[in-house]
């Protein structure tokens, strides 16, 4: 039998055709949410590029359970950068963790995993902001090309303001390159199977004559068992 390819890249139009059901006004709220996301205090920088929310879900058929928020930890072996460390980002919004956006979102997108589906029970979903300047630029992933150390992991984006560069590239276990994308529509999508292939993101930077630029992603991690430890 052949084996399900690794990822998938789809258009906004999959998480908009979900969406389309709900009422206009609680998608912009959502959306609208990433303007209220703390800096990241772990990043080590003087300026701060960085701004996070972050919680996890046990995934039901007709709701997502909230579950309790905890420190997010990542082997060293996964995340040569933050790896090792306990980090405490601030708690999804209630507004935002308890809608129907999330839920539609997060069910969607456990329908298009590039796999077997049985035992994704649980979830972790990252809200992140990342911005430039021309004398600072961003770093969605500081860490270089990784793994994120689940097993599948949905990036969204939801804005794209100002800004150039921020390539996703996704690698093979032997780092050769298999898929390059510019993520460039609200709601465009990759999802892919983080025990067969690597992924990187190149440095976010303002768009020639800007004054500063802004990539807002949701990523949301799936895996088996709520109780497991997280990792990022």
């Amino acid at each position: 039998m052949t084996p399900s390819p690794p990822f998938a890249h789809f258009g906004p139009d999959v998480l908009q055709t979900a969406l389309g059901a709900l009422p206009a006004r609680a998608v912009e709220e959502f959306t609208g949410s990433w303007d209220d996301l703390p800096a990241d205090a772990h990043l080590g920088t003087d300026t701060p590029y960085r701004f996070r929310r972050y919680g996890r879900f046990r995934i039901h058929p007709d709701r997502l359970e909230r579950l309790p928020h905890t420190a997010f930890f990542q082997e060293k072996s996964v995340n040569s950068v933050h790896g090792g460390v306990e980090r405490l980002f601030a708690p999804l919004a209630a507004a935002v963790a308890g809608g129907a956006v999330l839920r539609t979102v997060v069910h969607t997108l456990r329908r298009h995993l590039p796999g077997p589906r049985a035992g994704m029970d649980t979830c972790g979903v990252h809200q992140i902001r990342v911005t430039a300047t021309p004398r600072t630029e961003g770093h969605p992933a500081p860490e270089g090309i990784h793994r994120d150390g689940h097993c599948y992991v949905a990036q969204v984006l939801i804005r794209r303001e100002d800004v150039s560069g921020a390539e996703s590239c996704l690698y093979d276990l032997r780092r050769r390159p298999v898929h390059r994308a510019l993520l460039t529509a609200p709601l465009e999508t990759i999802v892919l199977d983080d025990r067969r292939l690597l992924h990187g993101v190149s440095p976010v930077r303002p768009a020639p004559g800007a004054v500063s630029g802004v990539r807002d992603m949701m990523l949301v991690d799936f895996f088996a068992g709520a109780d497991q430890v997280l990792r990022r």
